[in-house]
């Protein structure tokens, strides 16, 4: 089945990503539904839309938005499933819902999206651990390798444009590509942050 505008994707793995392994036992992390941390971001696309030019593929991973495979809350209390549930592990996905994609264990970004891992703050007289509106581009796109931006570059990124997660245990920050403002010369201390919680 393909849908004309939607990509169908199915979780991989569970729907929510709220147990962690220690030792021989397993620890629940979180037992709320609505908490939007714990949803599992990582799907498999199944089928890609008929009448949308992309560059993703059948059979690759893709990092999608929080609430495509999330369950919410109604008003009257009824748990639901999100407006993208189609069947029991699959859900329909657009294309501005996929932020990054994998085929043959490589990441890449899509068009409009790119990743950077945050960076240590190196003064002494703040209190913040990561360098604010600054990091390291770890997965450009097309547009940004074209304007002269590439993976490992020190960049700088608009306000409040950041937002966070965590691909293969390293806290990045998806930001749109017209939101990354500068490209820094290295000084040669710099050095990704990556908090001890992932």
């Amino acid at each position: 089945m393909k849908a004309l505008y939607r990509f169908l994707v199915e979780p991989v793995g569970e729907r929510y990503n709220n147990v962690k392994k220690i030792g021989d036992k397993n620890l629940l992390l979180n037992t709320e539904i609505s908490n939007h941390q714990y949803v599992n971001r990582i799907g498999k696309v199944l089928a890609c839309p008929i009448n949308i030019k992309t560059e993703i593929k059948e059979g690759d991973n893709v990092i999608v938005h929080h609430n495509v495979f999330r369950r919410f809350y109604d008003i009257r209390g009824n748990e639901k499933n999100s407006a993208a549930y189609y069947t029991e592990d699959k859900y329909f996905c657009a294309d501005d819902q996929i932020f990054l994609y994998q085929r043959k264990g490589k990441w890449y970004a899509p068009d409009n999206y790119c990743f950077v891992q945050p960076i240590k703050e190196k003064d002494e007289l703040s209190t913040e651990k990561e360098k604010p509106l600054v990091g390291i581009m770890r997965y450009p796109n097309k547009q940004l390798v074209e304007s002269g931006i590439s993976k490992g570059d020190i960049v700088g990124f608009t306000p409040s444009s950041e937002y966070e997660f965590i691909i293969e245990n390293k806290k990045l920050y998806r930001v749109f590509s017209n939101q990354i403002t500068i490209k820094y010369e290295y000084k040669g201390n710099e050095e990704e942050y990556n908090p001890s919680w992932v």
